[in-house]
Protein backbone atom coordinates (compact mmCIF):
# COMPACT_ATOMS: atom_id res chain seq x y z
CA UNK A 1 0.00 0.00 0.00
CA UNK A 2 1.34 3.87 -1.00
CA UNK A 3 1.02 6.39 1.45
CA UNK A 4 0.65 9.55 0.54
CA UNK A 5 3.00 11.83 2.11
CA UNK A 6 2.04 15.29 2.72
CA UNK A 7 4.11 18.24 2.89
CA UNK A 8 3.76 21.09 5.88
CA UNK A 9 3.03 24.41 4.50
CA UNK A 10 3.39 27.34 7.38
CA UNK A 11 1.42 29.01 5.49
CA UNK A 12 -1.60 27.04 6.10
CA UNK A 13 -1.18 27.36 9.96
CA UNK A 14 -3.30 29.87 11.71
CA UNK A 15 -1.42 33.29 12.63
CA UNK A 16 -3.67 33.33 15.25
CA UNK A 17 -4.66 30.69 17.63
CA UNK A 18 -8.21 32.06 18.95
CA UNK A 19 -9.18 34.36 16.34
CA UNK A 20 -12.66 34.79 17.79
CA UNK A 21 -15.55 37.22 19.34
CA UNK A 22 -15.82 35.24 23.22
CA UNK A 23 -17.48 36.36 26.19
CA UNK A 24 -16.25 35.59 29.60
CA UNK A 25 -18.07 35.85 32.45
CA UNK A 26 -16.45 35.83 35.77
CA UNK A 27 -13.64 37.51 33.71
CA UNK A 28 -12.24 39.77 35.78
CA UNK A 29 -10.01 37.95 38.47
CA UNK A 30 -8.27 34.73 39.03
CA UNK A 31 -9.22 31.59 36.42
CA UNK A 32 -11.05 33.76 34.52
CA UNK A 33 -8.75 36.49 34.20
CA UNK A 34 -5.98 34.23 33.70
CA UNK A 35 -8.14 32.86 30.91
CA UNK A 36 -8.96 36.06 29.07
CA UNK A 37 -5.20 37.43 29.50
CA UNK A 38 -4.49 34.27 27.60
CA UNK A 39 -6.94 34.54 25.00
CA UNK A 40 -6.46 38.05 24.42
CA UNK A 41 -2.78 36.89 24.03
CA UNK A 42 -4.09 33.86 21.75
CA UNK A 43 -5.99 36.52 19.20
CA UNK A 44 -9.48 36.74 20.77
CA UNK A 45 -11.51 39.59 21.30
CA UNK A 46 -13.20 39.86 24.34
CA UNK A 47 -15.88 40.65 26.44
CA UNK A 48 -15.61 40.29 30.50
CA UNK A 49 -17.83 40.30 33.10
CA UNK A 50 -17.14 41.04 36.85
CA UNK A 51 -19.70 41.62 39.80
CA UNK A 52 -17.56 44.66 41.26
CA UNK A 53 -15.93 48.03 39.45
CA UNK A 54 -13.23 47.57 41.06
CA UNK A 55 -12.46 44.54 39.75
CA UNK A 56 -13.22 45.19 36.04
CA UNK A 57 -11.30 48.28 35.76
CA UNK A 58 -8.35 45.87 37.09
CA UNK A 59 -9.46 43.37 34.40
CA UNK A 60 -9.56 46.77 31.75
CA UNK A 61 -5.86 47.82 32.42
CA UNK A 62 -4.31 44.28 32.17
CA UNK A 63 -6.31 43.33 28.98
CA UNK A 64 -6.31 46.59 27.43
CA UNK A 65 -8.88 49.09 25.64
CA UNK A 66 -9.91 47.20 23.13
CA UNK A 67 -11.49 44.49 25.51
CA UNK A 68 -14.90 45.26 26.54
CA UNK A 69 -14.82 44.97 30.67
CA UNK A 70 -18.72 45.17 32.16
CA UNK A 71 -19.94 45.17 35.72
CA UNK A 72 -22.47 42.58 36.20
CA UNK A 73 -24.44 40.58 38.32
CA UNK A 74 -23.80 36.85 36.80
CA UNK A 75 -26.73 35.73 38.55
CA UNK A 76 -28.81 38.26 36.81
CA UNK A 77 -30.10 37.23 33.66
CA UNK A 78 -29.88 40.28 31.84
CA UNK A 79 -26.38 40.23 32.57
CA UNK A 80 -25.21 37.34 30.29
CA UNK A 81 -27.58 38.69 27.53
CA UNK A 82 -25.67 42.25 27.73
CA UNK A 83 -22.38 40.80 27.13
CA UNK A 84 -23.94 39.01 24.27
CA UNK A 85 -25.35 42.28 22.81
CA UNK A 86 -21.80 43.88 23.63
CA UNK A 87 -19.84 41.28 21.49
CA UNK A 88 -22.15 41.42 18.39
CA UNK A 89 -22.13 45.27 18.23
CA UNK A 90 -18.42 45.64 18.89
CA UNK A 91 -17.19 42.77 17.23
CA UNK A 92 -19.85 41.33 14.54
CA UNK A 93 -20.87 38.10 16.40
CA UNK A 94 -20.24 35.41 19.14
CA UNK A 95 -17.89 32.51 18.68
CA UNK A 96 -17.17 31.13 22.32
CA UNK A 97 -18.81 31.86 26.01
CA UNK A 98 -16.42 30.58 28.85
CA UNK A 99 -18.46 31.02 32.26
CA UNK A 100 -16.57 30.80 35.08
CA UNK A 101 -18.58 32.87 38.00
CA UNK A 102 -19.21 31.01 40.56
CA UNK A 103 -17.85 30.31 44.12
CA UNK A 104 -18.29 28.83 47.70
CA UNK A 105 -21.69 29.45 49.38
CA UNK A 106 -20.07 28.89 52.98
CA UNK A 107 -20.41 32.41 54.61
CA UNK A 108 -24.42 32.05 53.11
CA UNK A 109 -25.18 28.82 55.34
CA UNK A 110 -23.59 26.16 52.61
CA UNK A 111 -22.02 23.23 54.91
CA UNK A 112 -22.68 19.64 55.18
CA UNK A 113 -26.47 18.48 54.67
CA UNK A 114 -27.74 19.09 58.61
CA UNK A 115 -26.39 22.45 58.74
CA UNK A 116 -27.36 23.98 55.59
CA UNK A 117 -29.71 27.21 55.55
CA UNK A 118 -32.12 28.20 53.41
CA UNK A 119 -30.74 31.13 52.02
CA UNK A 120 -27.48 29.14 51.77
CA UNK A 121 -29.25 26.57 49.38
CA UNK A 122 -30.80 29.91 47.01
CA UNK A 123 -27.59 31.47 47.46
CA UNK A 124 -25.03 29.19 46.78
CA UNK A 125 -27.60 27.70 43.66
CA UNK A 126 -27.95 30.83 42.15
CA UNK A 127 -24.23 31.71 41.86
CA UNK A 128 -23.56 27.76 40.53
CA UNK A 129 -26.08 26.94 38.76
CA UNK A 130 -28.71 29.45 37.67
CA UNK A 131 -25.86 31.64 36.29
CA UNK A 132 -24.98 29.09 34.23
CA UNK A 133 -27.97 28.48 33.16
CA UNK A 134 -28.81 32.13 31.90
CA UNK A 135 -25.38 32.62 30.12
CA UNK A 136 -25.60 29.20 28.54
CA UNK A 137 -28.92 30.02 27.04
CA UNK A 138 -28.06 33.59 25.81
CA UNK A 139 -24.95 32.20 24.02
CA UNK A 140 -27.04 29.38 22.64
CA UNK A 141 -29.80 31.99 21.20
CA UNK A 142 -27.02 34.01 19.69
CA UNK A 143 -25.33 30.60 18.03
CA UNK A 144 -28.87 29.40 16.68
CA UNK A 145 -29.34 33.69 15.35
CA UNK A 146 -25.99 33.07 13.31
CA UNK A 147 -26.92 29.67 12.48
CA UNK A 148 -23.14 28.47 12.04
CA UNK A 149 -22.41 27.17 15.79
CA UNK A 150 -19.97 27.96 18.75
CA UNK A 151 -18.77 27.33 21.81
CA UNK A 152 -19.76 27.13 25.37
CA UNK A 153 -17.36 25.85 28.24
CA UNK A 154 -18.41 26.20 31.49
CA UNK A 155 -16.61 25.90 35.02
CA UNK A 156 -17.34 22.48 37.26
CA UNK A 157 -15.66 21.28 40.32
CA UNK A 158 -14.16 17.84 41.34
CA UNK A 159 -16.11 17.95 43.98
CA UNK A 160 -19.42 17.50 41.69
CA UNK A 161 -18.14 14.01 40.85
CA UNK A 162 -14.98 13.43 43.52
CA UNK A 163 -15.93 13.99 47.18
CA UNK A 164 -13.51 15.08 49.91
CA UNK A 165 -16.00 14.72 53.04
CA UNK A 166 -13.68 16.73 55.88
CA UNK A 167 -11.64 19.26 54.36
CA UNK A 168 -14.72 20.41 51.64
CA UNK A 169 -17.97 19.21 53.20
CA UNK A 170 -20.57 22.06 51.40
CA UNK A 171 -23.10 20.21 49.41
CA UNK A 172 -25.43 22.21 47.78
CA UNK A 173 -22.10 23.84 46.14
CA UNK A 174 -21.28 20.15 45.06
CA UNK A 175 -24.93 19.50 44.31
CA UNK A 176 -24.62 22.62 41.97
CA UNK A 177 -21.42 21.46 39.82
CA UNK A 178 -22.73 17.93 39.97
CA UNK A 179 -25.94 19.27 38.63
CA UNK A 180 -23.94 21.08 35.59
CA UNK A 181 -22.31 18.10 34.32
CA UNK A 182 -25.58 17.28 33.73
CA UNK A 183 -27.05 19.92 32.10
CA UNK A 184 -24.13 20.07 30.20
CA UNK A 185 -23.47 17.25 28.46
CA UNK A 186 -27.63 17.15 27.90
CA UNK A 187 -27.44 20.22 26.45
CA UNK A 188 -24.43 19.17 23.38
CA UNK A 189 -26.32 15.92 23.00
CA UNK A 190 -29.21 18.96 21.82
CA UNK A 191 -27.43 21.21 20.07
CA UNK A 192 -24.89 18.85 18.26
CA UNK A 193 -27.01 19.08 15.20
CA UNK A 194 -26.55 22.93 15.13
CA UNK A 195 -22.42 22.85 15.69
CA UNK A 196 -23.00 23.96 19.18
CA UNK A 197 -20.81 22.23 21.45
CA UNK A 198 -20.49 22.36 25.22
CA UNK A 199 -17.70 21.19 27.59
CA UNK A 200 -17.21 21.26 31.02
CA UNK A 201 -13.66 22.01 32.98
CA UNK A 202 -13.38 20.52 36.73
CA UNK A 203 -10.31 22.04 38.86
CA UNK A 204 -9.46 21.18 42.23
CA UNK A 205 -8.04 23.64 44.63
CA UNK A 206 -6.86 26.64 42.71
CA UNK A 207 -4.72 29.86 44.37
CA UNK A 208 -7.64 32.14 44.12
CA UNK A 209 -10.32 33.74 46.85
CA UNK A 210 -12.10 31.32 47.40
CA UNK A 211 -8.92 29.15 48.63
CA UNK A 212 -7.72 31.72 51.16
CA UNK A 213 -8.70 29.04 53.89
CA UNK A 214 -7.73 25.90 52.65
CA UNK A 215 -4.14 27.82 51.61
CA UNK A 216 -3.82 28.96 55.16
CA UNK A 217 -4.60 25.79 56.81
CA UNK A 218 -1.44 23.55 57.77
CA UNK A 219 -3.53 20.36 57.50
CA UNK A 220 -5.30 20.44 54.59
CA UNK A 221 -2.35 21.79 52.71
CA UNK A 222 -0.25 18.50 53.86
CA UNK A 223 -3.52 16.70 52.65
CA UNK A 224 -3.75 18.74 49.29
CA UNK A 225 0.40 17.39 48.99
CA UNK A 226 -1.23 13.41 48.46
CA UNK A 227 -4.52 14.34 47.04
CA UNK A 228 -3.33 16.48 44.32
CA UNK A 229 0.14 15.01 44.39
CA UNK A 230 1.47 16.79 40.82
CA UNK A 231 4.47 18.98 40.87
CA UNK A 232 5.29 18.50 44.23
CA UNK A 233 1.46 18.29 45.65
CA UNK A 234 1.05 22.11 45.29
CA UNK A 235 -2.19 23.87 45.24
CA UNK A 236 -3.28 24.42 41.83
CA UNK A 237 -2.25 28.05 39.69
CA UNK A 238 -5.33 29.51 37.38
CA UNK A 239 -3.03 29.54 34.52
CA UNK A 240 -3.25 25.70 35.01
CA UNK A 241 -6.48 26.26 33.24
CA UNK A 242 -5.59 28.00 30.36
CA UNK A 243 -4.66 26.01 28.32
CA UNK A 244 -7.54 23.50 28.77
CA UNK A 245 -9.77 26.79 27.99
CA UNK A 246 -7.65 27.48 24.53
CA UNK A 247 -8.75 23.79 23.51
CA UNK A 248 -12.17 24.05 24.23
CA UNK A 249 -13.14 27.77 23.14
CA UNK A 250 -11.08 26.96 19.75
CA UNK A 251 -11.24 25.03 16.98
CA UNK A 252 -8.74 22.45 18.32
CA UNK A 253 -11.91 21.31 19.82
CA UNK A 254 -14.26 21.40 16.84
CA UNK A 255 -14.90 17.49 16.90
CA UNK A 256 -15.63 17.60 20.89
CA UNK A 257 -18.49 18.07 22.70
CA UNK A 258 -20.37 16.58 25.72
CA UNK A 259 -17.07 16.17 27.71
CA UNK A 260 -15.56 16.78 31.38
CA UNK A 261 -11.97 17.56 31.82
CA UNK A 262 -10.31 17.85 35.13
CA UNK A 263 -7.70 20.05 35.73
CA UNK A 264 -6.60 18.31 39.26
CA UNK A 265 -3.33 17.68 40.05
CA UNK A 266 -4.27 14.08 40.12
CA UNK A 267 -7.13 14.69 42.98
CA UNK A 268 -9.97 12.51 41.30
CA UNK A 269 -7.15 9.76 40.80
CA UNK A 270 -5.92 9.91 44.40
CA UNK A 271 -6.93 8.70 47.82
CA UNK A 272 -5.43 11.83 50.08
CA UNK A 273 -4.13 10.94 53.09
CA UNK A 274 -5.13 12.57 56.35
CA UNK A 275 -2.37 13.70 58.64
CA UNK A 276 -3.28 10.95 62.08
CA UNK A 277 -2.83 14.26 64.52
CA UNK A 278 -6.17 15.49 63.23
CA UNK A 279 -9.12 15.15 65.06
CA UNK A 280 -10.69 18.80 64.12
CA UNK A 281 -13.27 19.03 62.08
CA UNK A 282 -11.95 21.63 59.70
CA UNK A 283 -14.32 21.72 56.49
CA UNK A 284 -14.21 24.37 54.16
Amino acid sequence: MQIERVGFDPSLMPQKRLDKSVVIIGGTSGMGLSAAVACKEAGARLVVVGRDAESTEFARRQLGDLARCLVGDATNPETAERAVVEAVEQFGRLDALYHVAGGSGRKFGDGPLHEVTDDGIDWTLALNLKSVIFSNRAAVRQFLKQNDGGAILNMGSVLGSRPSPKFFATHIYAAAKSALIGFTRSCAAYYAKDNIRFNLIAPSLIETPMAQRASGDKTILTFLSTKQPLDGGRIGRPADLNEAVLLFLGDGSSFITGQVLSVDGGWSISEGQIPSSDTTPNRL
